[in-house]
Order: C-alpha cells, then sequence, then structure tokens
C-alpha cells in the first residue's frame, strides 16, 4: 500500500488571482517595525522584528481571509439557504462578517465557555450563535443544521480554499518586506500556517517559516511526527489561547505544514502571557493570547535560531472580551517584571 500523494499548495497564480478578489473587501494590514530598548534587551542587538498587524482586520482577526474566500465560491442557491460553522471565536465571528458580505445568513455553534465578547461581536454582525456544551457536542450539532436546514459548513481550518486564503496574508507580507529571512506563525488547526507557509515557501524559498503552538495542545506537532492526523486528549487541559486550541488536526492542513514549516515549536501559558504584557508595554497593542504567541516564540525557543535576522511576527487577532484581557495582562505584566 503507498503512501497517499501530498496535497496539492495554492499556487502562486491561484495566490494571486484569489488576492485580487479579496481586494474589495479584506484589508491590507499593516507591518510595524518594532525598534526600542525594550525589545533589543528581550532578543539581543542585530535581529530585525517587524510584526504583521492583522489584529487590525476585518473581524479583528485574519480568519477573514479564509471565511471569505471559501464562501464566495459558494453558488446561488447555497447562499439562499445560508451557512453555520463551529468555533471557539474567531472563525464564527469571521463567518458571521463574511456572510454579510456576500449577502447570506449564518448560524455559527459556539461552545458555553466561549469569550462573552465573541458571542456578542457574531450577533452584532448579524449572526445567530448556538451554543454548545464542548466541541464534539458543536461538531453534531453543526452537522445537524447542516442537514435540517441545508446550510454549508464553513470549516474553521481545513480545506484547500482556507488555505488559499490564508495564503495571501504571506503573498501580502513578502511584498511589504521582501527582504524578511524568517516568519514565526502561530498554529491551531494549521488553516493559517499551512497557507501562509506555502505561499512563503514558493515566493521566497530561502526564507524560514516557524510554527508555533501551546504547550497544552500540541496536536499539530505530534501530527506532524507521527505522519497522520492526531486528536488531543479528552482529558486534555486547556490553553488560554482558546484560538490555537483544534480538537483534531486534518489531512490538507496537515499535509501542507509538514512540507513547508521548518519547525513548529511549543510555548507555555505564561509565555504568552508575557509576551502579551510585551506587546502592550512597547507596542501599544492589545492582542488576545494567540496573537502573542509569535512573539512568545520569539522571546523563547526560538530567539538564538533566528539571531541576526530580519523577522515577521504574525499578530493574527485580538477578539477578547475587556476583563479576561485585563487578568491576562496583569498576570503578564507580573512575569515581564
Amino acid at each position: 500500500m503507498t503512501d497517499p500523494a501530498p496535497p496539492a499548495p495554492p499556487t502562486p497564480p491561484e495566490i494571486e488571482a484569489n488576492a485580487q478578489a479579496l481586494a474589495p473587501y479584506i484589508r491590507e494590514t499593516p507591518v510595524w517595525a518594532w525598534q526600542d530598548s525594550v525589545i533589543e534587551q528581550r532578543i539581543g542587538p542585530g535581529t530585525g522584528v517587524v510584526l504583521k498587524l492583522e489584529l487590525f482586520q476585518h473581524a479583528g482577526s485574519f480568519k477573514a481571509r479564509g471565511a471569505l474566500t471559501v464562501m464566495q465560491a459558494l453558488d446561488r442557491d447555497q447562499r439562499a439557504r445560508g451557512v453555520t460553522a463551529v468555533s471557539a471565536g474567531n472563525h464564527a465571528i469571521a463567518v458571521a462578517w463574511a456572510a454579510r458580505v456576500i449577502g447570506t445568513t449564518a448560524k455559527v455553534v459556539m461552545f458555553k465557555s466561549a469569550d462573552p465578547y465573541r458571542v456578542a461581536r457574531c450577533r452584532e454582525l448579524g449572526a445567530e450563535p448556538v451554543l454548545a456544551e464542548d466541541v464534539h457536542e458543536a461538531f453534531a450539532l453543526a452537522e445537524r443544521i447542516e442537514r435540517e436546514e441545508g446550510r454549508s459548513f464553513v470549516h474553521p481550518f481545513e480545506g484547500p480554499r482556507t488555505a488559499l486564503g490564508t495564503a495571501t496574508l504571506g503573498r501580502e507580507l513578502l511584498r511589504q518586506v521582501p527582504d524578511l529571512e524568517a516568519v514565526i506563525v502561530p498554529i491551531g488547526g494549521g488553516g493559517l500556517a499551512g497557507g501562509l507557509s506555502s505561499a512563503v515557501k514558493q515566493l521566497a524559498p530561502r526564507c524560514a517559516v516557524y510554527g508555533v503552538e501551546p504547550e497544552l495542545n500540541d496536536v499539530m506537532l505530534r501530527s506532524i511526527r507521527s505522519g497522520h492526523p492526531e486528536q488531543v486528549p479528552p482529558n486534555a487541559l486547556r490553553t488560554i489561547a482558546d484560538s490555537l486550541s483544534p480538537p483534531y488536526t486534518r489531512p490538507y492542513s496537515l499535509g501542507l505544514c509538514s512540507r513547508f514549516l521548518d519547525d513548529v515549536v511549543l510555548v507555555s501559558d505564561d509565555a504568552m502571557r508575557e509576551a502579551l504584557a510585551l506587546l502592550f508595554r512597547s507596542a501599544k497593542l492589545a492582542v488576545e493570547p494567540a496573537g502573542a504567541a509569535a512573539t512568545a516564540a520569539l522571546l523563547g525557543p526560538l530567539r538564538d535560531r533566528v539571531q541576526g535576522k530580519k523577522v515577521g511576527l504574525i499578530v493574527c487577532g485580538t477578539n477578547i472580551a475587556p476583563e479576561r484581557y485585563a487578568e491576562h495582562l496583569a498576570r503578564g505584566t507580573a512575569i515581564l517584571k
């Protein structure tokens, strides 16, 4: 029995065409050179750091790119019936936003433990949130909605069109900073990391791409090592980076990450809190824990490996309730001292 063929990545012409299709709706988010004594003290002189501020994207995260790319392919009948999705928050918000853009409706299944801000934001955008006890109930509910209401399911991270959407972020970053030598990208299910890394490696093969996962959810790293999709154990502890907490990996995103990422590193929850506090203190950015993951990797496991290089950090999102952010900021500030 032969191994299955690796998934075909989005090609540069496909990425370019999709970027043009998204252009009327998606923001070109800014890049910012992070240059001050605070960050230099932490990483040492000679390393150039550029923040890709995707937290300023519509819907508050990179997820808008993949959701809209998927939903633009729906035909008239599918749009009339609407869409559904499962999400801890960012994907649900992006699907709600994209549904408004293309003129359809969204019923999004979220967890009862989801950040209240994210649930409220979905409602503000016109979606109908449905709350589930856990991820297993959430997917079962979404399947029932899909079956009974005829809604199209928009997967939170898997599939060629999702990767095609996130690949536009890699293309955009390289156009803004063509001399990058490394990129650090957070990993949840791999939709962002797979699409972005496929774009970067095809357009700038010498640029390293490192993925970063929470220590408490290393499902992508375990999947890459085993060579097949893995699941998160049912009794696993929960990380504060719920945006980086998928219940499993899937073949397409895993295939892209396995092929195009140079390595995957892990960071602790406290490391993300510390990075969150540093981004606030030094760059005046308020991000969710997942949005601080790339910075945590730069300060920790990747510090020496990217020393002296020009490095891009993907600041992927900022959807978090003020109360939760304040708690993480206070704890991160205490660590930072």
